[in-house]
């Protein structure tokens, strides 16, 4: 297939862009240019401002593509200046589980519905994030409902080469005994390794499916068990404090995530516990 990726130079993005070259599909990708990639000859290239929609309608005009896979759109405002000017059969919208109010244990995809909430023409700093990524969502759903699309929908994303390092942050606060200030150390979370999630997105492209789809490893950890971990490996202590470092995943309700929408089509996620505690081992040995 012919496909448009819009981002897709970094994070979990190379590892979809990988897995699609693999499965023998012509990629373009569509960036700013101010990031290198490693791809070399085996994809197309294309330079657009995202944000723009005279650089979308610019870059796109007369192109048509199979599938566009638009990994970093927002808000409503993103939606709408691709959706009208793109031609393509299919969209997969890279969502996010933060569109449930709010996610809980066994979150399915039929609890936030993007039909069932007004829609706000907005920009990204216009809402906090989880707001911004569920206009995005009722973009789609109450005007460009005629287009053939999927959101995916995953947790926080995490891996060797996860640029927020906000899993990162646990452990070397625990190594470096930098006072922290935990809200939710009992709560049980879900994650997905980066190169799983990127690979999800390329077996979409593949699917015979359109709506909202869940992706996550199966089970959940809490971040008690993250900091114990690391204390045992490392013979550190980690100083809890109410008056520490403020940790990122601070705010963030007990979850997890169905994803039998997935596994019905086919797809088989890993347990979490079978790679997260390796992902630690990676960040220990990082800090030494």
């Amino acid at each position: 297939m012919n496909i448009l990726v819009i981002g897709g130079t970094r994070f979990f993005g190379v590892h979809m862009v990988n897995a699609l070259l693999k499965k023998g599909h012509n990629i373009t990708i569509a960036t700013r240019g101010t990031t290198a990639d490693n791809f070399g000859d085996n994809v197309i290239r294309i330079i657009l401002d995202r944000t723009n929609p005279e650089s979308l309608k610019s870059a796109l005009a007369g192109k048509h593509y199979d599938v566009v896979i638009d990994k970093i759109a927002y808000c409503s405002n993103d939606v709408k200046y691709l959706m009208d000017v793109v031609n393509c059969d299919k969209l997969i919208h890279m969502s996010s589980t933060a569109v449930y109010e709010p996610k809980h244990i066994d979150t399915k995809e039929n609890e936030f519905d993007g039909n069932n909430k007004k829609l706000v023409w907005c920009n990204r700093p216009d809402f906090p994030y989880d707001e911004v990524k569920r206009q995005a969502e009722c973009a789609l759903s109450q005007v460009y409902s005629d287009t053939n699309w999927i959101a995916v929908r995953c947790p926080y994303v995490v891996g060797t080469d996860d640029y927020t390092n906000r899993l990162y942050f646990y452990v070397e606060h625990v190594v470096k005994s930098i006072p922290m200030y935990v809200d939710n150390l009992d709560c049980q979370m879900g994650y997905i390794r980066s190169d799983e999630a990127g690979e999800f997105m390329a077996f979409l492209a593949e699917q015979d499916f359109s709506g909202a789809i869940n992706g996550c490893s199966n089970g959940t950890i809490s971040l008690r068990e993250v900091i114990a971990y690391v204390e045992e490996k490392t013979g550190a202590k980690a100083i809890l404090a109410s008056d520490g470092e403020i940790a990122p995943y601070n705010g963030e309700t007990e979850y997890s995530i169905n994803t039998e929408k997935a596994e019905s089509l086919g797809y088989k996620f890993s347990n979490v516990k079978d790679w997260i505690f390796d992902l630690l081992d990676f960040y220990i040995d990082k800090l030494k």
